[in-house]
């Protein structure tokens, strides 16, 4: 009898939700034990929902990691919006992020209502306690989420740490129907390798540039070679400016060839072969406003275009 057979196997989808910069990323790669989403400490890094497998001997569960819950003044920030809204459909369970070494403010309370009118069970994930000094300064915070909403369980955490995040993996078990696998054992996630690229490739600008390249950056991959011993990587990044342009390539091209060193190391271990990778840079004005272009860096559109 397999694990998915025997009594007591839970299996399920439970999606990730929050504020910008609340940590999800964080806490899906914690989770699954592999780095799925990356992690900048800039808003909307998350641009749209990845899936996260975690496998255990008696349980498999689907994690949907989903973009910060914000205003949309974009058609971009819509379509985030809208991504956001779907993974509240269908789940078994949301876990609601919240940043703890923030003061509670308006924005948090229209997040939550969010998560209110799904009428799904939802666990309230205290994030980022790693940053408190004195841990009673919880308590205030705890009372006003509870007058907002009635939460399943009250959870503190430090995702970049670790802890609390055993007491978390346990409450959503316990919340999970009875169920098979739906994914294969060392299956991790539905996410195709040129988004993986694309992602590793934008993580680094995000994190080497200036504040105002990150939300201006998109990444297509233009050529992808792939050989049991060498990947073969074309990518072009574009912004909406001449002056972003400038930055991002710097001063005889050095963030440019800088950013490009540290998105092939990684790739490198985490494909586990060589990576040639080739950068260009590119200006397409309000590309955020581009329907067109809006799909084309859509993970979804590079479903099985590896071997191209």
């Amino acid at each position: 009898m397999s694990d998915a057979e025997k009594p007591g196997f839970v299996s399920g989808f439970v999606s990730l939700l929050g504020r910008p910069n609340a940590g999800k990323s964080t806490l899906l790669n914690a989770l699954v034990g592999a780095k799925l989403a990356i992690v900048a400490a800039k808003p909307q890094t998350t641009r749209t929902t990845i899936q996260g497998v975690l496998t255990l001997d008696n349980a498999q569960v689907i994690f949907i990691d989903t973009p910060g819950i914000h205003k949309s003044d974009s058609t971009f920030n819509r379509r985030m919006m809208q991504t956001v809204r779907a993974a509240l459909d269908g789940r078994d369970l949301l876990v609601f992020l919240a940043d703890a070494s923030l003061p509670f403010g308006e924005a948090d309370a229209q997040a939550v209502d969010l998560v209110r009118k799904a009428e799904t069970p939802c666990l309230l994930a205290l994030n980022k306690i790693d940053r408190l000094k004195e841990k009673p300064a919880l308590l205030p915070l705890l009372e006003r989420y509870k007058t907002l909403h009635d939460f399943a369980e009250y959870i503190p955490i430090s995702a970049r740490t670790g802890e609390g995040l055993e007491e978390l993996k346990a409450a959503i078990l316990a919340r999970l129907p009875e169920g098979p696998k739906l994914f294969p054992a060392d299956y991790l996630t539905d996410q195709p390798e040129r988004f993986l690229a694309a992602e590793t490739i934008r993580e680094k600008i995000l994190r080497e540039t200036r504040h105002e390249v990150p939300h201006a950056v998109a990444v297509l991959i233009d050529k992808w070679e792939d050989s049991p011993r060498l990947l073969r990587i074309m990518a072009t990044v574009y912004v909406e400016r001449e002056g972003q342009k400038g930055i991002l390539i710097g001063a005889g091209g050095a963030m440019l060839k800088q950013v490009g060193t540290l998105a092939r190391k990684e790739m490198e271990a985490f494909f586990g072969r060589k990576v040639f990778l080739e950068l260009f840079v590119k200006v397409k004005l309000n590309w955020r406003e581009s329907p067109g272009f809006l799909d084309a860096i859509d993970w979804r559109s590079m479903l099985g275009k590896e071997d191209s």
